[in-house]
């Protein structure tokens, strides 16, 4: 069996596994829904209240935010298993089966547990952006749609780098460490809103550091004509998700570094 299909044997594994209990699933699932369109809830109300932020109207700020939120639930959906790294796998000493096994260590962590119920968050993420593109008057083209879509594979590429990171700390921390969640949950919130909102140093740190301007800001923004107040022109604003992938490439450098200084607990 070759990786994608054993990694499709998984999923289904996973789906077999979550359906024993299908009212608890619909329940998890429902609830992923809810919440999350609340939030979205709460953000057209600020702008019931005031009509823009530094120029920005909702329709506008719903693709962003819709990109994001469907980029961060896939992400979550496929890398479960490192999320719940430090105490699962490396605190019980699970990680050494893991090890053993004729597979990749990643393979088997992204099909440990595939996040069905997080889908309720791509749901409200598509949700989001339907209003966002219903409402805004774009004359779409083909090049748009395949620019926002490679914007959110940059982001699904991000934030999976993000929770790989945070599972690479687990070798020397054991423990997943909470400020990473600043990273992942804080980044999220920071996304979903342009980044010249923000102080010229927050946007240097997501632009540089963490790109997550990179593969939201400037690709979405140059989707909505808006390069001029990014300082980036619209075909440098097409190349930017590449950026996700290159962090992506960055946490794997390390998750290997990670795993060749993994001991054991013995147990």
């Amino acid at each position: 069996m070759n990786g994608l299909a054993l990694y499709l044997s998984y999923i289904k594994n996973c789906l077999r596994a979550q359906m024993l209990y299908p009212t608890a699933f619909l329940l998890r699932f429902g609830s992923q829904f809810v919440i999350t369109i609340t939030e979205f809830g709460g953000l057209y109300a600020l702008f019931l209240r005031f009509s823009h932020i530094r120029g920005w109207s909702f329709p506008e700020i719903a693709l962003f935010y819709g990109v994001v939120s469907v980029a961060f639930a896939i992400a979550d959906s496929i890398c479960r298993g490192f999320d719940m790294f430090g105490p699962q796998f490396v605190k019980s000493g699970d990680f050494d089966r893991i090890l053993l096994r004729p597979r990749t260590a990643t393979l088997q962590l992204m099909g440990f547990e595939f996040g069905f119920t997080s889908l309720g968050r791509v749901l409200q993420g598509l949700v989001a952006l339907a209003i966002g593109v219903w409402l805004l008057e774009i004359d779409w083209s083909l090049g748009k749609a395949l620019l926002l879509l490679w914007a959110t594979a940059g982001a699904v590429a991000l934030f999976f780098a993000i929770l790989l990171l945070q599972a690479t700390l687990s070798f020397w921390t054991v423990e997943s460490l909470e400020i990473v969640n600043t990273l992942t949950y804080g980044g999220i919130e920071a996304a979903q809103y342009p980044l010249d909102i923000y102080a010229a140093w927050f946007r240097k740190f997501l632009t540089f550091v963490v790109p997550l301007g990179c593969v939201v800001y400037f690709p979405v923004a140059a989707v909505l004509g808006r390069s001029d107040t990014t300082g980036v022109t619209p075909w440098a604003g097409a190349v930017t998700p590449l950026a996700g992938f290159l962090f992506l490439f960055v946490a794997f450098s390390a998750w290997r570094v990670g795993v060749r200084h993994y001991t054991s607990t013995g147990s």
